[in-house]
This record gives structure tokens, sequence and C-alpha cells, in this order.
């Protein structure tokens, strides 16, 4: 048995959870979400727990059963708490700036890069930090790597844009050739 699976959501006061024949929504201060459940689960809750069980044990439903748990707490967290990442810019003249809900960002291209916030999802802009927020988890995973690749960090000296904390592995670069021939 997975041992995420067996573990009981805890419901933090101020979050509704609905359990419905397929699904479970949730409704908190930051939004409200829904999850389907997949075929062989079912979704019980007591008191303030969820608790997720195997309707029948097979190979599916054994990898499946940690996953279900999962997404049906990253909903309880996400309407209550929230999610955020943090990127990171390095470089000389690299910058970003919000205007609006639209992200412009100076890159070293001829041209300044946009990027559109999806809904839902809010970006803030510190000095070199960009911290984007939301209630959702796949969104906010999503929105983060998009923004990551419109120029990810090079290895040689590590300007673009990286996750907070995120080690880039750096290279050594050329140097010039010892005694070359005359």
């Amino acid at each position: 048995m997975s041992r995420i699976g067996r573990q009981p959501i805890n419901i933090p006061e101020g979050v509704d959870v609905l359990i419905g024949a397929n699904v479970v929504s949730a409704k908190g201060p930051k939004g409200e979400l829904e999850v389907k459940v997949l075929a062989g689960f079912t979704v019980a809750k007591t008191d303030n727990q969820i608790i997720v069980t195997q309707e029948v044990q097979n190979a599916t439903t054994q990898k499946q059963f940690g996953l279900q748990r999962t997404l049906i707490d990253n909903i309880v967290i996400g309407v209550s708490a929230g999610f955020s990442k943090e990127l990171e810019i390095n470089g000389v003249g690299f910058r970003a700036q919000m205007k609006g809900d639209v992200l412009e960002m100076s890159l070293g291209f001829s041209h300044p890069v946009l990027y559109q916030a999806p809904a839902g999802i809010d970006i803030g802009v510190n000095q070199n930090i960009i911290t984007i927020s939301g209630h959702n988890k796949q969104q906010v995973g999503e929105a983060a790597a998009n923004i990551r690749m419109f120029k990810k960090p090079e290895p040689y000296k590590g300007k673009g844009i990286r996750y907070v904390n995120e080690y880039v592995r750096r290279k050594a670069g050329k140097t010039a050739a010892k005694g070359g021939s005359e």
C-alpha cells in the first residue's frame, strides 16, 4: 500500500469540501477548485479529514493511490493558502517589470519580452526576483516554467532566469593555447 495514499487530508478552517460521485471540489478564501476522482477510488469525509481508499486492489490503482490523495490535498492547500514560486534574473542589463497584468522583461534581446499573466495567476517583481502565485499548483508551476524558458541559465556566466535556490552547474570557458604553434 502507498504510504502517502493512506494518510488522511486535514481540512483547514474556512474551507468547504464537497464530494460528488466522480469529483471532489473545495472552496476557500483563495478560490474554488475541483479534481476528478480516478476510477477505482472512493473519497470519504469524516469530521475535518478526507480519506481516500481503494475500491479495487490492482496494479493500476496501486500506482495511482498516492497520486489521487496528493491531487485532492493540493486543491485543499490551494484554496486555503495558495502556492508560489520565485524566479531570479541574473545578467547585466537583465530586468523585469509589471505593466498591468503583463510581465515585461529585458533579457539581452533586441526587443522586450512580454508575458501575459494567465487568469488566476498573480505575478510580482521585486528588483531581480519574480514571484508567481496562485491557488492552482499546476498553473503556478507552468507559468514559472514558461517564464524561465525565455532565457534559461547558461553554464558559462550563469546569465538567465532560474528558480531561486536552483543550482546551475558552471563550466570553464576556453583558455588560450599555451605555447601554440609558431
